[in-house]
């Protein structure tokens, strides 16, 4: 294996684990963001009402999600398995 070929794998990792993460952290982000704009406007200082509403958040789009970020998952280790069956040849 060349080193070009290397660093498209490792690319291809990359890409694959901000595709996989990148819709659970935009909700977390825009969730917080919204709550911390609520707790200026209304000075309300709540610690759980920080948490709740991301967790609820991150639940709902790893429910909806779920399966897409499993198969994207599960293609990029085929790929993996594939390339590490190659390079012990």
């Amino acid at each position: 294996m060349d080193e070009s070929a290397v660093l498209e794998f490792a690319r291809q990792g990359i890409v694959t684990a901000l595709m996989v993460s990148l819709p659970i952290l935009a909700v977390a982000l825009f969730l917080g963001v919204m709550v911390s704009v609520f707790q200026a406007i209304t000075q309300v200082q709540e610690a759980t009402l920080t948490f709740v509403p991301k967790m609820f958040g991150v639940a709902i789009v790893g429910a909806l999600m779920g399966s897409w970020m499993l198969n994207t998952l599960v293609s990029f280790l085929m790929i993996a398995f594939e390339h590490v069956a190659r390079a012990g040849r």
